[in-house]
């Protein structure tokens, strides 16, 4: 290939004429093309000097080549029609298929919408018919109305414009009728989807049973034959399936749809939001399957939990407690977040007002169940003749047979079960607020770190999961505590109110036949609270005295293997050293005894080997150890007495000295023994069916020697008293007092 040569500038030199004879020589081609040139300068010259007007053949000549000068302009008007139809063609393809995919989303909704309602409707009816009835049947509907009713709105804001999809309008119908339920549709189908897994458990837990499970198909068969369904899975995936399929429906109708149509913007805002609606939810999903993970409860052994030890799990609590003595000396820094710290502090205050309140209510139904159980007015007190003694027993009948039971019952209803079920809706969010501390303490090891692992990039992410999850649900949580408790509270007040009511109501009929009716409010309220405040002082009184009597040596006789045990204790170590319990003992130290209430025990040392005084070294017919010095008191022989008279008596003998005293009060005289002497036997009168003060009869309210019927009055009266006081809280006695007059 020769290469080319650059031109020189002519110069204005002439060159001598060539010769006349003398032609250069040219190749072939070169005189094929010079010849041709000629002939074409020859023709031209010769139909220049002719006249073109009267010779055809010139004519002929220039039609020929006018016609070779229009063809290229044909060609592309041709080309501009062929390329203008094929793109009509095309808009009308691509309007065709625009509209199938319209139709396609309008037909697969309304057909969606069918199936879930003979799904909830008519297969859930079938099934709820089966006997035995199936468990947690309704489990496996959870949510699903939600999902119903936003896709029937869906197609009723479809239906109320009366447009077909064959209008222009029908677009921007649509995508007007999707973007203002977006919220709907996102709220809906996020609680289905994440509840999506405890349905499929529930159905696997079905399939177990295989004769009920056969039946559940044949129902589900025989309910929707037209569509073959095997199972309800088939009916319950529809909606996991379907928020899934709106994306891809509406970037279907957006590729087919032309630009400068008027609802393509909208049309390209509704898909992008389909879009973010399912990665929203599939986050929600995420979040829920963490919480779930970490909230739930289980009761494991100790077995069970070496069992789980491995040595991946021990580095790792290692490593977390290593980081918490860091956090808790200042070597290391914490990780400090002001909000959740705000937010767990309250929830903490939140769950222990409601652990408070719980056991306060559950005291309160316990004292309440204790004065119903008492019921006096059913025995015959011989209060014939006297009219305010049975007033207060028609009025005491009337409150513990009606009145108080069905307070009792909106008070369990109404308040203690949904105190109950609120805190057990406190484990979830308390179990992952411990768990975000353990994340917390493996997040800050690997904070640091230029690049992560696999594994330590999940432990990353499950932080943040958790966090973000409480950040979010916390508050809303709190938030929903808060109202139902004030809710509580609000309920108890008002059954409060209604029964302050009631006994109003019921007050009013007896009101002229009742003593102190006549009184001024100042003056009866006055007389009312002295009345309880005296009632009040004596029933203390009274629960001293029995308090007192109950801590006396226990004084009942022997069972053969006690006496027996008895025998050996005291051939062992003598009288002198043979102690009764008083009251249970579980051993909880080394070498310490579990013991019964009653049980006789020989006294070896009164210290044990550290000089400790309050645990004493006792032989228990066999096994030897050490049990708490209060919990012993010396043991007393029993002497059987006589069948108790059936009438009241209030004094009792002393077999030492015969001094006159009251038949529960023991004996406050103290005698010195030796080991080798025997004690005085205590004989104590079981004769007595109810206790006796020590008033010498200045309280007829509760003496035994007052007359019955006054003491009955009085003691009514005082009753119903306290009960008015409470209720009005016009009271201002001790809340114990009150809750033991009740």
């Amino acid at each position: 290939m020769e290469s080319p040569v650059r031109a020189e500038p002519a110069t204005p030199t002439l060159a001598p004429p060539a010769p006349r004879n003398h032609t250069p020589s040219l190749s072939p081609g070169a005189e094929a093309k010079q010849k041709r040139s000629e002939e074409s300068e020859g023709t031209a010259n010769e139909c220049e000097s002719v006249d073109t007007e009267e010779d055809p053949i010139c004519l002929s000549l220039l039609s020929k080549m006018s016609v070779f000068v229009e063809e290229p302009a044909e060609d592309a008007s041709e080309k501009a029609a062929a390329e203008e139809a094929a793109a009509k063609e095309r808009a009308e393809r691509e309007a065709q298929r625009q509209l199938l995919a319209t139709e396609e989303l309008v037909y697969t909704e309304r057909n969606y919408l069918r199936l879930l309602q003979v799904c909830t409707c008519t297969i859930r009816s079938n099934l709820q018919k089966l006997q035995p009835p199936l468990p947690n049947l309704d489990s496996m509907f959870l949510y699903i109305e939600e999902v119903i009713d936003v896709s029937g709105r869906l197609l009723s804001l479809l239906d109320q414009k009366q447009v077909t999809p064959h209008d222009p309008l029908f677009l921007e119908t649509l995508c007007d009728a999707f973007l203002s339920l977006s919220t709907d549709i996102e709220s809906a189908y996020k609680e289905y989807l994440a509840n999506y897994n405890n349905v499929t458990a529930l159905e696997s837990s079905y399939k177990q049973k295989e004769p009920l499970w056969t039946e559940m198909v044949k129902v589900i068969k025989s309910s929707a034959p037209e569509v073959n369904a095997t199972s309800l899975s088939f009916f319950l995936v529809m909606p996991v399936q379907r928020i899934a399929r709106y994306p891809l429906l509406l970037q279907t109708i957006m590729k087919h749809t032309d630009p400068g149509h008027p609802a393509y913007s909208l049309l390209e805002q509704t898909a992008h939001t389909s879009i973010a609606l399912n990665c929203r939810i599939n986050e929600y999903k995420r979040f829920r399957e963490v919480a779930d993970k970490y909230t739930k409860t289980e009761t494991l052994t100790i077995r069970d939990k070496i069992n789980r030890l491995n040595s991946h799990s021990i580095a790792k609590k290692t490593a977390r407690l290593s980081q918490f003595i860091k956090h808790e000396t200042g070597i290391a820094p914490k990780l400090v977040d002001e909000e959740f710290d705000a937010l767990e502090g309250f929830f903490y205050l939140l769950e222990n007002g409601i652990a408070v309140l719980h056991e306060n209510v559950e005291t309160y139904l316990s004292h309440l169940q204790r004065f119903l159980s008492c019921r006096p007015e059913e025995f015959d007190l011989d209060m014939d003749g006297e009219k305010p003694a049975i007033c207060y027993k028609e009025i005491t009948t009337a409150l513990r047979q009606w009145i108080l039971p069905t307070f009792e019952k909106r008070m369990r209803t109404l308040v203690h079960k949904p105190l109950c079920a609120l805190r057990e809706l406190l484990v979830g969010p308390r179990n992952l607020i411990r768990k975000r501390l353990d994340k917390l303490l493996d997040y800050e090891l690997i904070e640091e770190k230029p690049s992560l692992s696999y594994d330590e990039q999940a432990v990353a992410n499950t932080y943040k999961t958790i966090n973000t999850l409480l950040l979010n649900e916390l508050p809303q949580f709190n938030g929903l505590a808060l109202t139902l408790l004030w809710g509580m509270l609000g309920a108890f007040s008002c059954l409060h109110k209604d029964l302050a009511a009631d006994m109003e109501q019921l007050f009013q009929g007896f009101a002229q036949q009742l003593p102190h009716s006549s009184l001024e409010p100042n003056a009866f309220w006055e007389w009312a609270e002295c009345s309880v405040l005296e009632g009040a002082r004596m029933l203390e009184s009274l629960c001293r005295n029995v308090e007192d009597q109950l801590n006396a040596p226990i004084v009942q006789p022997l069972s053969p293997g006690s006496q027996k045990c008895l025998k050996v204790l005291t051939d062992k170590h003598g009288s002198g050293k043979i102690y009764q319990l008083t009251g249970h003992v579980v051993g909880t130290r080394d070498l310490d005894l579990s013991l019964n209430r009653g049980e006789l025990v020989a006294i070896i040392s009164e210290m044990d080997t550290r000089g400790d005084r309050r645990r004493w070294l006792v032989d228990a017919g066999g096994p030897r150890g050490y049990v708490p010095s209060s919990k012993l008191v010396r043991y007393h022989q029993v002497t059987m007495d006589p069948p108790p008279s059936p009438h009241l008596t209030v004094t009792t003998m002393d077999c030492a000295g015969g001094v006159r005293r009251h038949s529960y009060t023991p004996d406050v005289r103290r005698h010195s023994f030796s080991p080798d002497t025997p004690q005085p036997v205590r004989t104590v009168s079981m004769t007595m069916s109810c206790f006796q003060c020590d008033c010498r009869g200045s309280c007829p309210s509760l003496c035994l020697t007052a007359p019955a019927s006054h003491s009955v009055k009085v003691a009514l009266k005082l009753k119903v008293m306290s009960i008015i006081a409470l209720t009005y809280k016009k009271c201002y006695c001790d809340k114990n007092d009150i809750s033991r007059s009740s």
